[in-house]
């Protein structure tokens, strides 16, 4: 005949059963050691991360758990046990059975016997390796943010300075300003829209002169291709300087006029593959040849600072009625290179 078990009883065995339920749907790795460091309980979740199972943990050193170079970290643990303390939440290091290390929040907890005896530590692991790779990646963001923020300051100030050095009136001056500053964030509006990893030769001339209208007297034709951070910046100003001029004096000025841009790589064996835009344009004659020869801020653009920042070579032809500019440069220097794997 079966023994009655007490009321008394009947709870803490019910308690005791929660309890276990409780270690064994547990997400966190929940690790039981006696006051030697030997692993005396394991759960489903320890065996999860760590990749040992109950049976090839339970009575192993948990030092099997801690890399080398950490397993002074033990020591501490223990001592701390035996005075009774709670160890809070702290960050570390652990090793799995494979060998792989992961980072890890562990809150370790005296455990006591009956009389109240401490007689080892219970220790709740959680892996927060995901957590320190998001920690990471915001540290390198933060670092780019602010190389790219300083580096936008660098642009701006030039564009303030050259401006003011060609102009003569307060109003051109601000409104010439406005007009770049503008540009420049269309730009880094692309840059921003594909994690700053580049934007489309296409995208970016059709964002640049889309403001200047008659898009139906432009023709863009080119392969597809992937500009570089640096070369969407400054051929984004580029592009500016040459819209600005067109819709002021040349072909978006007046009915008849057309733009055609066109970029194509070129191989050759003494430079390697390199890169070649064309910006033609043709309209009525509307200026002089000395009135088109005056240099201003978009000249030193084209001829000297978009060319510089890719490392090539730009040539601009002013004629009246016809505009042209040529831009050679390294295919590295200028278009996203694919990695390994897509090439």
């Amino acid at each position: 005949m079966a023994k009655l078990l007490k009321p008394q009883q009947r709870a803490e065995l019910t308690a005791e059963a929660r309890l276990g339920a409780i270690v064994d749907s547990s997400f966190d790795a929940i690790v039981g050691k006696d006051l030697n460091s030997i692993i005396t309980d394991w759960n489903p979740a320890a065996e999860r991360m760590f990749g040992y199972t109950a049976e090839e943990a339970i009575g192993q050193s948990v030092l099997i758990l801690i890399p080398e170079s950490l397993q002074g970290e033990e020591v501490g643990i223990i001592d701390k046990i035996r005075r009774g303390e709670r160890i809070g939440s702290f960050d570390t290091v652990r090793r799995r059975k494979d060998g792989s290390l992961f980072h890890v929040s562990l809150t370790i907890s005296p455990i006591k016997d009956s009389a109240g005896r401490i007689i080892g530590a219970s220790k709740i692991a959680r892996d927060i390796t995901a957590t320190k790779e998001s920690e990471r990646r915001i540290r390198m963001l933060l670092r780019e943010v602010n190389h790219r923020v300083k580096n936008q300051f660098a642009v701006i100030l030039s564009i303030i300075r050259e401006t003011a050095n060609r102009s003569d009136d307060k109003e051109e001056f601000i409104e010439q300003v406005r007009e770049r500053i503008t540009a420049l964030s269309r730009a880094h509006d692309l840059l921003v829209s594909s994690d700053w990893s580049g934007a489309s030769l296409f995208e970016l001339a059709q964002e640049h002169l889309k403001p200047f209208g008659h898009e139906e007297r432009i023709t863009l034709s080119g392969p597809l291709v992937m500009l570089t951070p640096n070369a969407v910046q400054y051929l984004g100003m580029a592009i500016h300087e040459l819209g600005t001029n067109s819709a002021k004096y040349g072909a978006l000025s007046e009915a008849s006029g057309r733009i055609s841009v066109t970029w194509e790589m070129r191989s050759s064996a003494d430079e390697g593959d390199g890169f070649h835009l064309i910006w033609d344009e043709t309209t009525a004659p509307r200026q002089s040849a000395d009135e088109m020869s005056r240099r201003g801020f978009g000249n030193v653009v084209l001829q000297r600072v978009a060319p510089q920042s890719v490392g090539g070579t730009g040539v601009l032809a002013r004629e009246p009625g016809h505009v042209r500019w040529e831009l050679e440069a390294p295919v590295k220097n200028v278009l996203v290179q694919p990695t390994a794997t897509e090439a």
